[in-house]
């Protein structure tokens, strides 16, 4: 009957059906490896203990869990990777004296600071940069008592965080906050910003909207005590695609409609498990990715927007004077696959003067950094180490 009823479906609505499920069962199994590590490996060890597996067919099943939970644990391996990974691509552009010599935030104490900040932090909620969405046309404003890493008294540098949500759900309190809190506790401003959403804002509301919050951003630099030449963009799955597209779309009149004068480039950019192609031309993202597009993002036919669609695909509009990037991927990506992301961060490679970086992690499923593990904390640290490289002028 199931098979009937699927079989039904509009082929669309199946594969939607389908692909987020997928998603959440292996988001939980990736990247809460360890919990679930930990509760099977007790369940089994009392069952064991109360002589379960002694029955007909006892080793049979004992031989399974210890398969799953070898499974599971390979996982967690991968996970513990997360150094070699990213030393592996940062070493060579930094040196390993400087990456090693990154703040270390992964003790047990200091997930809680990294999720809700500390004593020396401060938010400062829902400020409008711009009046046409209202709520979504707003930003949070992390600052710290820390002094700028330039020095007493000097202006600080800026990282501003796009959330994600398939450009249709989330918010500025839901992403980012850990990567944040982390970059202001050694001095920095960090900047959380709504966007309009679809269906009921069409892209390329998202970018424009972007590029407003930088704009107002840089006109309120000094109020803020921000750097404006050190402003760089973050961003996760959505945000991880207009992050990448606002810093390479500076200054365009296509995406600052009323604002084309004010200046909206960036210096670095950090994508997450973006999405770098929207018209997907090696057609490497997830069954029903180009109907999602479609009917809810665009609200047109892929086939009629092919122009658009070029505009805002970070693949189509790569070009020399790029900002430094590093764009970071789970391998398992099971909504974004890292294979689009390869072949941005290779095109890119290709034409950009300036650097280009692209870490892979293993075994990780797309919004990985959600959780607060080894991995994402690890993450956020190599993080920063880009930055403070673009911040002191090692990477250009």
């Amino acid at each position: 009957m199931v098979g009937l009823v699927a079989n039904a479906l509009a082929p669309r609505i199946r594969s939607r059906l389908l692909t987020i499920p997928s998603f959440s069962a292996g988001w939980l199994v990736t990247e809460g490896a360890g919990p679930i590590l930990a509760v099977r490996g007790a369940r089994f060890l009392g069952r064991a203990k109360r002589g379960e597996y002694r029955e007909p067919g006892g080793l049979l099943r004992a031989g399974a869990e210890l398969v799953a939970l070898g499974a599971v644990g390979k996982l967690i391996v991968d996970a513990l990777r997360v150094d070699e990974e990213f030393e592996a691509v940062l070493c060579p552009v930094l040196g390993e004296e400087f990456v090693a010599n990154r703040p270390r935030s992964v003790r047990l104490g200091a997930l809680i600071p990294l999720l809700q900040g500390t004593r020396k932090s401060s938010v400062v909620r829902t400020v409008k940069y711009h009046e046409e969405g209202g709520w979504r046309n707003t930003l949070d404003i992390y600052e710290s008592k820390v002094e700028s890493p330039n020095g007493p008294g000097q202006l600080r540098p800026c990282v501003v965080e796009i959330h994600g949500g398939g450009w249709v759900i989330g918010n500025k309190t839901q992403q980012g906050i850990p990567l944040l809190n982390h970059m202001v506790g050694l001095g920095w401003v960090g900047i959380n910003i709504n966007y309009r959403l679809a269906p009921r804002s069409k892209m390329p509301a998202q970018v424009i909207d972007c590029k407003r919050a930088i704009a107002w951003i840089r006109e309120h630099a000094d109020s803020l005590g921000i750097d404006p030449d050190m402003i760089v963009v973050t961003g996760g799955s959505a945000g991880g695609h207009l992050s990448s597209l606002t810093a390479l779309t500076a200054n365009d009149p296509q995406f600052q409609p009323g604002f084309e004068d004010k200046d909206t480039s960036v210096a670095g950019a950090v994508p997450f498990y973006g999405v770098y192609d929207l018209l997907d031309t090696e057609r490497a993202m997830v069954p029903g990715f180009l109907e999602y597009i479609e009917d809810y993002v665009l609200g047109a036919k892929i086939k009629d927007s092919k122009e658009l669609l070029t505009s805002v695909s970070p693949r189509f509009r790569v070009h020399p004077d790029a900002p430094p990037m590093m764009m970071i991927h789970g391998t398992v990506d099971t909504l974004a696959p890292v294979e689009q992301g390869r072949a941005f961060a290779r095109i890119l490679a290709d034409v950009s003067e300036h650097t280009v970086l692209f870490v892979e992690c293993a075994g990780a499923n797309h919004a990985f950094d959600v959780f607060p593990s080894v991995r994402s904390v690890r993450t956020i640290e190599f993080v920063e180490r880009f930055l403070e490289a673009v911040r002191i002028g090692l990477i250009k």
